[in-house]
């Protein structure tokens, strides 16, 4: 399956798109009070291609500037982001 965001990297998917996507979703998280009384931590996990690197210093970039502690997982599955979100009681993932 797929999740997320999908498109050619720097064409459709840019950095500046990952960074602005970040910040939006973790202020909508804010928002709707899931992180109520304490500071949110995200789990950024990417896939191994060349533009995985670039993507994931946009997201924890925009994630961080939003207030959010972020644990970078590195490369893995998605299923394994999921399981570490749920595992470590982060936020999002």
């Amino acid at each position: 399956g797929t999740d997320g965001v999908r498109g050619v990297a720097n064409a459709d998917l840019t950095a500046e798109l990952a960074l602005g996507l970040s910040v939006a979703a973790a202020h909508v998280l804010a928002e709707a009070g899931t992180f109520a009384g304490h500071r949110p931590t995200a789990v950024v996990g990417r896939d191994p291609r060349a533009s995985g690197e670039f993507l994931e210093a946009a997201v924890v970039a925009g994630l961080a500037s939003a207030g959010v502690d972020v644990l970078r997982v590195g490369v893995l599955p998605t299923p394994a982001v999921a399981y570490l979100t749920g595992s470590l009681g982060a936020d999002i993932g």
